[in-house]
């Protein structure tokens, strides 16, 4: 186990620089929520961001086989960085849903299901930030943690009430069947977003 550091450490610098790209695509993807006509353009970019998000990955773990001393213990980097592009994958995954099922309108529960994955994904960046100054800002990225938890709880509201609506609609069943899927994805996003929240949490215990 290793102490946190307050230099400029590659690792930290990785984690700050992937959850940025994840915000960026988030917010990509709220923006194709409330306009799918752009769908082409929008998609292209979160492309973009997930093919930038993979290489930050890959440069981590090739990093971490060949740096012997690390600021936080080696399973813990992996831990975060992996799951970190896990948001990353999903949200791209969702922008790909909308273009391959031609969805040409949106309803207002997806969009807001999409604008509360993208203030998780903001606070999680904003913990990201923090962690290099862990010891100082303990309560500051616990805060921030419990923050993305409820945001997830909200996801899974929005999730149940966009299902529920899906089935009362009365519409055709290959439409319901996109949607869910959709919907479904939206659900996991967020709760990825926690899965990092409480990897942050497990570190920050550890280590301060």
């Amino acid at each position: 186990m290793f102490r946190l550091s307050k230099a400029k450490d590659p690792f930290f610098a990785a984690f700050s620089a992937h959850a940025k790209v994840t915000l960026r695509a988030a917010g990509l993807l709220r923006q194709l929520f409330e306009n799918p006509a752009g769908v082409a353009e929008i998609k292209a970019q979160i492309t973009l961001a997930e093919h930038e998000g993979d290489d930050l990955t890959r440069a981590t773990i090739t990093r971490l086989r060949s740096q012997w001393i690390t600021p936080l213990d080696r399973p813990d980097i992996h831990t975060l960085i992996t799951r970190l592009d896990d948001v990353l994958d999903v949200i791209e995954s969702i922008a790909e849903r909308i273009q391959l099922f031609d969805i040409r309108e949106t309803s207002s529960v997806a969009s807001e299901a999409a604008r509360v994955l993208e203030s998780g994904v903001a606070a999680m960046s904003k913990a990201i930030d923090l962690l290099p100054e862990a010891r100082k800002r303990t309560q500051e990225i616990i805060a921030l943690c419990a923050e993305i938890s409820v945001l997830e709880s909200e996801a899974d509201a929005l999730y149940r009430t966009a299902i529920a609506d899906l089935f009362k609609s009365g519409g055709d069943a290959l439409n319901v069947m996109k949607w869910r899927d959709i919907f479904e994805q939206l659900e996991a996003a967020t709760d990825l977003c926690e899965d990092v929240a409480n990897a942050l949490e497990g570190v920050v215990l550890e280590y301060t």
